[in-house]
Formats: structure tokens, C-alpha cells, sequence
């Protein structure tokens, strides 16, 4: 079982390679679909995904532990 701290840092360092990736596809993705944006542009939409993502991650991530604690403890009480 992961505590939050661990949740977290791996949600991040999970993202912070995820956004590497997804910042350099973009840049191809867009000249493919002549989709014309800024470097700048590019970097702040690149940065409201890595915090949706972010956010997405480590709710899940805390969801499916509890699930998994509420597991735990029915078959203990049973």
C-alpha cells in the first residue's frame, strides 16, 4: 500500500516524463494538422494538461487504494 506522499511522487515524476513526450509530439502533431501556436503557446497548453493529469492521477490513484484498504478490511471481518 502506497501512502499519499508516495502517490504523489509518483504521479509526478509518472507526468514529468508524460509531458516531456507529449510536448515534443505536439510540436510534430501541429505542423501535421498546420495547427499554427507559439512556443509559448505550446508550453502553456502543454501545462494545463500536466496539471488535469496531475490531478487525474493521484485521485485515482487514492480512489483505487481505497478500494483496495475496504478489501482488505472485509476480509478480515469476515
Amino acid at each position: 500500500m502506497q501512502t499519499k506522499k508516495q502517490s504523489l511522487i509518483e504521479s509526478v515524476v509518472n507526468l514529468f516524463i508524460g509531458t516531456i513526450i507529449a510536448f515534443i509530439i505536439q510540436i510534430y502533431v501541429y505542423e501535421l494538422f498546420d495547427i499554427y501556436v507559439t512556443m509559448k503557446q505550446n508550453i502553456y497548453i502543454t501545462l494545463i494538461f500536466l496539471v488535469s493529469s496531475l490531478f487525474r492521477s493521484y485521485v485515482l490513484r487514492r480512489l483505487f487504494n481505497f478500494i483496495t484498504i475496504k478489501r482488505n478490511q472485509e476480509k478480515i471481518s469476515e
